[in-house]
């Protein structure tokens, strides 16, 4: 199976599929990323612990902080101590609120979570339409700013030094 095929399945899975967890899986919610696909989470109980990224996901499936998971326990682990099973979106979280399976721990996180990302995404107001004189003009200020680049600043009196010489 080709590297697209297999990304558009795995997508599809984690998107359009609704998962429950079943006795042994539990939902946890992601704190940080050490690195080489781990992920430390912690559970509605305050337990955190790391869990191992499959390698179906890896390149595949993004996480972050915050997200939340539903994963296996494995038995012979020490410091990992679960391999995630399925990538909880927000509508798997509200499918599973309504429910009632959903932690009451981590309620008010996936409210909070929710809550912010709709104060990070303000509409953007109307822009009045601008007459032709002004899109004329030759007003540099309104330009994107590349941050990569260094900046240089040009006075008058080295330009007028530089004519003279």
């Amino acid at each position: 199976m080709s590297q697209a095929t297999k990304r558009k399945h795995v997508v599809k899975e984690v998107l359009g599929e609704h998962m429950v967890p079943s006795d042994q899986q539990q939902i946890v919610r992601v704190l940080r990323t050490p690195g080489n696909n781990l992920h430390e989470v912690e559970t509605a109980q305050g337990q955190r612990f790391l869990v191992s990224m499959p390698s179906k996901y890896r390149k595949n499936i993004w996480i972050k902080r915050g997200d939340f998971l539903i994963v296996d326990p494995i038995e012979e682990g020490e410091k990992v101590k679960a391999e995630i099973s399925f990538v909880l979106c927000k509508d798997h979280v509200r499918s599973l609120q309504k429910e009632g399976l959903w932690p009451e721990a981590f309620s008010e996180v996936a409210e909070k979570h929710n809550n912010q990302n709709r104060q990070a995404q303000p509409e953007l107001p109307a822009e009045p339409q601008s007459s032709v004189e002004e899109s004329s003009s030759e007003d540099d200020a309104d330009l994107f700013v590349n941050t990569n680049r260094r900046q240089y600043h040009e006075s008058e009196e080295e330009s007028e030094e530089e004519e003279t010489a």
